[in-house]
């Protein structure tokens, strides 16, 4: 006797009945998800009076980094960093694994169809010879998702997907503001630099005036001393701002992840105007809900409200179907040529959850707590946000009455110096007066040099936190 058993599952009878219990589970137990109302003020204050030129605030969040960073060197080390920086591709990879992750639990939702072909002789002790063939298409144990676990579970994979793509792009943009803020560092550490070895040679000049004086009687022991002490001063400044460049740069060249140019490289701080476009004020804090770290944390809740699902839908029986349908026939070559018999089975297994010793309840309430722990962390991260922005525009608000006025102290000591040096050279003055201006205006160019420093990286701080960054220059924009 030759038996060919084939299951089939699209079988004609088999696909209504298999096909009305797959869209049975359609439905999800998880809550609705509704945004919950921002836990800041609407508005920030301390945002400068006017509106200011280049970026409106309807554009503020839409404007490439490309556009955003006007200095041509600054911009190929940032897009050097974006290609090459370590860190930056370890996140890229966990996006990967995370978009992975969803897939493999999206293929939960679909059965899964299996196909074989095996074939055995056999014969009796009476002596009988039988030949069985087989060839299989179906699917076994395949769970009808009646109450939407599969579907919650599936959603929150993707959440946490897209959660993780979010932190990505907040990576890149932090890393953007690292780049800018490494390089500036670096310029305004050679301005220091060069400062400090003006100075230095400034004081030089002193010494030797005061050392000739000395030989004439006119100075004592102590003005040579007094000369003596800020020339040093000004020789130890500059080991130490020689160290900071060297360190500076390695920083910098970590945080790019490969070698470039020395041309690339600021010798000086650059003016505001020829490094980056200005960020507008009036923006309302609503734009907070698009930076991408707030919606990783939004993303990492809906993730949370979706395993509430799965804990509840754990209550509700789950209903798991074996089928199969096909041909049978003695011979091997009717499979082909439609004479075989047709048959089919189906199998449906009911589970219903009686005793579990309070698993069910434990897992309720962990989700639960956990989806209020999201939350939490949730509006956190826009209060966090707000307070950042607030900060940048803190500043913003009063930087240029702060460089403003170092600029003009600036003058003021180099003014007084170059009198009270005049005085001292003409015999009227004491040279005290002369070295106390000159160290008022040492004093006052590091701070310039520090304020100057503080007005570019508060621009740049301020595009950031306000989630600048995350469109994509197209092909063939120019950068003005």
């Amino acid at each position: 006797m030759t038996e060919l058993t084939i299951n089939v599952m699209g079988s004609a009878r088999l696909l209504p009945i298999v096909g009305a219990l797959i869209l049975a589970g359609c439905s999800s137990l998880a809550p609705d998800y509704a945004r919950t109302d921002l836990p800041v003020p609407n508005e920030w204050q301390n945002q400068p009076q006017t509106q200011t030129q280049g970026l409106s605030a309807e554009q503020a969040l839409q404007v490439p980094w490309q556009d955003f960073i006007k200095d041509p060197r600054l911009a190929q080390i940032i897009e050097l960093a974006l290609n090459s920086n370590r860190s930056l591709r370890e996140t890229l990879a966990d996006v990967e694994s995370a978009r992975a992750t969803y897939r493999i639990q999206k293929a939960d939702l679909y059965p899964a169809i299996d196909a074989g072909l095996s074939g055995s002789r056999t014969k009796s002790s009476a002596g009988d010879i039988s030949t069985i063939y087989g060839a299989e298409v179906g699917l076994s144990g395949y769970e009808i998702d009646l109450f939407g676990k599969n579907r919650s579970l599936t959603e929150a994979q993707l959440e946490a997907y897209l959660a993780s793509a979010e932190t990505a792009k907040a990576a890149k943009i932090a890393l953007i503001g690292e780049i800018a803020n490494a390089w500036l560092t670096l310029a305004a550490d050679k301005n220091q630099l060069s400062l400090a070895q003006e100075t230095a040679a400034n004081a030089q000049k002193t010494m030797d005036i005061t050392n000739k004086r000395l030989e004439l009687g006119v100075d004592s022991r102590i003005d040579v001393a007094s000369a003596q002490t800020v020339y040093h001063s000004a020789r130890a400044d500059i080991a130490s701002y020689t160290t900071q460049v060297a360190q500076d740069l390695n920083a910098l060249r970590l945080l790019v992840g490969e070698q470039f140019a020395d041309n690339l490289l600021p010798e000086e701080l650059p003016e505001s105007a020829t490094l980056v476009s200005d960020v507008p004020a009036g923006l309302a804090s609503s734009v907070l809900l698009q930076r991408p770290d707030v919606l990783a944390a939004e993303h990492d809740l809906k993730s949370a409200n979706a395993n509430i699902g799965v804990a509840r839908a754990a209550f509700f029986p789950s209903l798991s179907l074996t089928a199969s349908g096909g041909l049978a026939s003695s011979v091997l070559a009717d499979i082909f040529t439609g004479g075989a018999n047709s048959i089919w089975t189906i199998a449906p297994s009911l589970s219903l959850p009686i005793f579990d010793g309070g698993a069910n309840d434990a897992n309720l309430a962990y989700s639960e707590a956990q989806q209020r722990k999201y939350l939490a962390a949730y509006e956190y991260a826009i209060q966090s946000a707000f307070a950042e922005v607030a900060d940048a525009l803190a500043r913003r608000a009063t930087i240029q009455q702060q460089l403003d006025a170092q600029q003009a102290l600036v003058t003021a000591a180099s003014r007084s110096y170059d009198l009270s040096l005049a005085r001292y050279k003409g015999g009227i003055d004491s040279f005290q007066n002369a070295l106390t201006a000159q160290r008022t205006l040492y004093g006052a160019k590091q701070s310039l040099i520090s304020t100057r420093q503080t007005d570019l990286n508060n621009r740049i701080t301020l595009y950031r936190v306000l989630g600048g960054g995350l469109v994509e220059k197209e092909s063939g924009q120019d950068n003005n």
